[in-house]
């Protein structure tokens, strides 16, 4: 069976299936969903294809801001990511940005496959407004949230437990809240998110 090759991060098969923009153009069966969602800059790309495996699965630009739709990826034809546009992203203007918000809000709130939302934040600062705002968001739409922190190549060892203890801090994270350090360059955190995202099939 498919997905429990998933669960053991073996990857068959990922291909990119559609960009969207409203709920008309989202993949029309009921497959089990995963969204990435983060600011602009910090490496949502790059996760998504650590995760799978894969260096070019999923475009990622020098230039900020350049996802400005909805995209879906099959992964072993038994379950889908959707990466989100990023927000926070400043040389975007304030009607794009609010395109975008009402974008990915009626994703958040009619999508009804959608198991969980991985949001993305930058190990290296405390969480933006952006951040506490896309959170709480989340929160209000009672999605599950795991949150990965990122770059984690680009700290030394001894600022782990600090810099996620303000991540945790400053989200205001509930009990039930994954928080996991990832670094798409050696692939510290894959598994143990694998591992946390497959729960949400049992």
């Amino acid at each position: 069976m498919p997905c429990l090759e998933v669960i053991k991060v073996i990857i068959k098969d990922c291909r990119f299936i559609i960009s969207a923009v409203k709920p008309q153009g989202y993949p029309k069966d009921d497959l089990p969903e995963f969204a990435f969602a983060g600011r602009s800059n910090v490496g949502k790309s790059s996760l998504i294809n650590s995760l799978l495996n894969r260096k070019k699965l999923v475009k990622v630009s020098s230039n900020p801001g350049k996802t400005r739709t909805i995209n879906f990826f099959m992964v072993n034809d038994c379950i889908m990511f959707v990466d989100l546009p990023g927000y926070g992203y400043a040389a975007v203007s304030k009607t794009e940005k609010l395109k975008w918000a009402d974008m990915i809000e009626t994703y958040l709130h009619g999508r009804i496959n959608l198991k969980s939302v991985i949001l993305l934040v930058d190990i290296r600062h405390k969480p933006t407004e952006d951040d506490k705002i896309m959170y709480n968001f989340i929160k209000s739409y009672k999605k599950s949230v795991i949150v990965v922190a990122t770059k984690l190549d680009k700290i030394s060892k001894n600022k782990i437990q600090n810099n996620t203890n303000i991540i945790r801090n400053t989200l205001n994270l509930d009990d039930n809240d994954f928080l996991i350090p990832y670094s798409s360059v050696s692939h510290i955190g894959r598994d143990l998110l694998w591992s946390e995202m497959m729960k949400y099939l049992l």
